[in-house]
């Protein structure tokens, strides 16, 4: 096992700053212009990655929700037809990674079947994600150790046994855990942030937060109870077309998220007790002379 990880450039774990991703997922409802424009709010918010997902729909799509008819923005298709139109190829991929790299953030995806591990992998991105969804999904787990990449595992919808075994066949060598309860939006009392405690103390990897909850309070109290990372949805506008955006934060909100853990870090300290500089003025002031002790 690995107290720490290193993603990219970046080591993810204790007594490290907050490793921040912003999760496009597919905000940009196929839009390479606005995944840009969500790519610009993480740089500018301090974050140090975005995520996407991948999927291919032919076998990611379940059989029986291929044929439905949805309402799209791009008027009425099937489901698959929907994933399709939603789903970057390639070229729009490397699109992304040039302009990431030009605004100093990495980033990575969520693969929803094993060709997509491939696909990411030709990328070279610097870690893969497995969605919560995707934990009891055996083949993918295998097909991502076989990668030698580090994993980001979200927890979300899973047992602590399904756990135990997505954890084996990964290696507790090159993981990052993700607490997160997959309620869309997450009420307060369905967050159970004690389980960053249970993840680590059960399998001693770093372990982080995925949120879907409004605001920002339970992300924030999250890093304050040992969380190295946080993933949290960005939108550019939450009343915009898709399933995700409206439990997204927008770019003030993540912003602020981002200012919020930073000045947390600061205030963690080291665990020293000592008199810190601003206390000297009012210590002078207010403090009455110290007897010396009799002889």
């Amino acid at each position: 096992m690995a107290e720490w990880q290193l993603i990219g450039e970046e080591i993810v774990g204790p007594k490290r700053p907050t490793y921040v991703i912003g999760e496009i997922g597919i905000n940009h409802n196929g839009d390479i212009e606005v995944a840009k424009k969500l790519i610009d709010v993480a740089a500018l918010a301090g974050a140090q990655a975005v995520k996407f997902q991948k999927r291919t729909p032919e076998i990611s799509t379940p059989p029986a929700m291929r044929d439905t008819i949805r309402e799209t923005p791009w008027g009425e298709m099937t489901y698959l037809a929907y994933r399709y139109r939603v789903e970057f190829e390639q070229e729009q991929y490397r699109e992304i990674d040039e302009y990431a790299r030009s605004k100093g953030v990495a980033w990575f995806a969520s693969p929803w079947d094993v060709p997509s591990v491939d696909f990411l992998e030709d990328l070279g991105v610097p870690t893969h994600k497995v969605a919560s969804a995707s934990v009891t999904d055996l083949d993918l787990l295998r097909a991502l150790a076989a990668t030698g990449k580090p994993i980001v595992l979200s927890t979300g919808m899973s047992t602590i046994e399904q756990i135990d075994i997505a954890v084996e066949i990964l290696s507790t060598d090159r993981l990052v855990l993700m607490h997160a309860t997959s309620t869309y939006p997450l009420p307060a009392q369905e967050a159970n942030l004690r389980m960053i405690h249970t993840l680590q103390e059960r399998y001693g990897v770093p372990v982080g937060y995925s949120g879907h909850e409004p605001g920002l309070q339970i992300s924030l109290a999250a890093v304050a109870m040992g969380a190295c990372a946080v993933e949290r949805h960005i939108t550019l506008d939450r009343t915009m077309w898709g399933s995700d955006q409206a439990a997204s934060l927008e770019p003030h909100g993540f912003m602020s998220l981002v200012r919020d853990i930073r000045i947390l870090e600061m205030a963690f300290g080291d665990g020293v007790k000592r008199i810190m500089p601003g206390e000297e003025a009012p210590m002078k002031r207010l403090r009455r002379p110290v007897a010396t002790p009799a002889t």
